[in-house]
């Protein structure tokens, strides 16, 4: 079997998840070129690590620049945004090059898959954080349940990209590592799963509307709402006798609310607004043009019509307190003005990535925790659960976070077994392919970096 010591691989992206994936491959041997538009972001990233390389590469506008880049690399790395992959896939299949992504299989990728195998390489993905380890752990389960004689009734999934404890001192109880807009977008997103044999379905403007509360641990105030499609988690993990698969997000307690406080009065909304190209218009009058109110109102009175709007879907009179004052603490009374954004969703983002942010010392906290309901060959019924709760370094100088140990760790030890030919599969593929792909990037991934689920039994 061949080792990955002096191969070459092509990083594409910079991004914070990229320099545990940097340094791993360093260590294993591999000589890494890391690929960004920003020069000096793939400088920094390169500078502490033996055998890299940084260049700059616009992998959108430079289609000739990345073929020479791939041409010359053993394997690529595509890290930047998923909608790239296919443009990437497309150029690495014309050299025959693998490539690994901790992306989502998608559609357009799916399109490819037939021309991956036919240029005879692997295009491993979604081999991160979730999708990523949230797969190695379900397919074990699984599996093990499966030679036993027994069936998976029900899946459960959760899995939470969270400010540690003590550092989720807003009243969203979140933080930013990156810009928000994709994140708030994703808050809009319809979701399905398999409940009791049958599709259910939520509308994105009802997404917040289906969190529930989620004893992870004791100590854990979360809540959980569904996290897009489960529907194809029932074929993909081969359950098929399971009447319920779902997986879902998790926050803190009081996070929903908020946020559905904010589609309610109109802050989601990616249209551009004319209050918005005036100079000077303060939060309030913002306020006051979503909620088609007259401009005389003072700021008590705006505040009175959005209590309003808010004990419509909350009944609690504490509750609604918070979420009031949660709003108040982003500012959407404030007489300061807004910062010429066009839109009232990129108004927002603007305030919170600032009031929002990881601050100097303050560490993320990644939890996932998948729930089997077992039906044994004999007849019994058994409840399992697999856990993990990871904890970054505080914010500083090269301190790495959570969310970035746990995309960039697996992205590595994927990147090491298509290079060492340990995964023979070619086209796309992802850990939940086979036992034994999601085997093997498991053990390594408990092996070299001590990454796994805590699996018990629950009582």
């Amino acid at each position: 079997m061949p080792s990955a010591i002096g191969k070459k691989a092509l990083l594409l992206g910079a991004g914070f998840v990229c320099e545990p994936a940097v340094q791993a491959l360093s260590e294993a041997g591999v000589e890494v070129t890391v690929a960004c538009r920003t020069l000096s972001a793939a400088q920094a990233l390169t500078a502490n690590y033996k055998s890299t390389t940084a260049m700059a590469l616009d992998v959108v506008n430079e289609p000739e620049n990345l073929c020479a880049a791939i041409s010359q690399t053993d394997i690529v790395i595509s890290l930047i945004p998923y909608v790239h992959h296919a443009l990437v896939v497309s150029a690495a299949i014309k050299y025959s090059k693998p490539v690994v992504t901790t992306s989502y299989i998608s559609p357009a990728l799916w399109a490819l898959d037939d021309q991956a195998k036919a240029a005879g390489i692997t295009v491993l993905n979604e081999i991160g954080l979730d999708p990523g380890i949230d797969h190695l752990y379900a397919v074990k389960t699984i599996d093990e349940v499966h030679k036993a004689g027994g069936k998976v009734k029900a899946f459960t999934s959760y899995c939470g990209a969270l400010p540690a404890p003590e550092n989720s001192d807003n009243p969203l109880g979140y933080k930013f590592s990156w810009s928000p807009r994709g994140g708030f977008l994703a808050l809009l997103n319809s979701a399905q799963w398999y409940r009791d044999n049958d599709v259910t379905t939520v509308d994105g403007k009802n997404l917040m509307a289906a969190a529930s509360p989620q004893r992870i641990f004791p100590g854990f105030n979360l809540v959980g709402y569904p996290n897009r499609d489960s529907v194809g988690f029932r074929d993909f993990y081969n359950i098929p006798e399971a009447h319920t698969v779902f997986r879902g997000t998790l926050r803190y307690a009081g996070f929903p609310e908020i946020i559905r406080a904010l589609v309610a009065i109109g802050y989601f909304s990616q249209e551009r607004m004319a209050v918005l190209e005036r100079l000077g218009t303060t939060w309030v009058q913002l306020t006051i043009s979503l909620l088609g109110l007259s401009e005389s109102l003072s700021p008590k009175e705006v505040e009175n019509a959005v209590r309003q709007k808010i004990e419509a879907f909350v009944t609690d009179k504490d509750d609604v307190d918070r979420v009031l004052s949660g709003l108040r603490w982003i500012g959407l009374f404030d007489p300061t003005p807004v910062g010429g954004y066009g839109t009232p969703l990129d108004t927002l983002c603007a305030v919170l990535e600032t009031r929002m942010a990881y601050q100097l010392g303050e560490r993320d906290m990644i939890v996932l925790q998948h729930i089997f309901d077992i039906e044994h060959a004999g007849g019994s019924v058994e409840k399992r659960s697999s856990t993990l709760v990871e904890y970054g370094e505080p914010v500083g100088p090269r301190a790495r976070s959570a969310m970035a140990k746990l995309v960039g760790l697996p992205c590595a030890v994927g990147v090491l077994a298509v290079l060492e030919g340990r995964i023979p599969a070619t086209g796309m593929v992802a850990p939940w392919s086979s036992a034994e792909i999601a085997r093997l990037l498991r053990d390594e991934l408990k092996d070299k970096f001590g990454i796994e689920l805590k699996e018990r039994v629950i009582t």
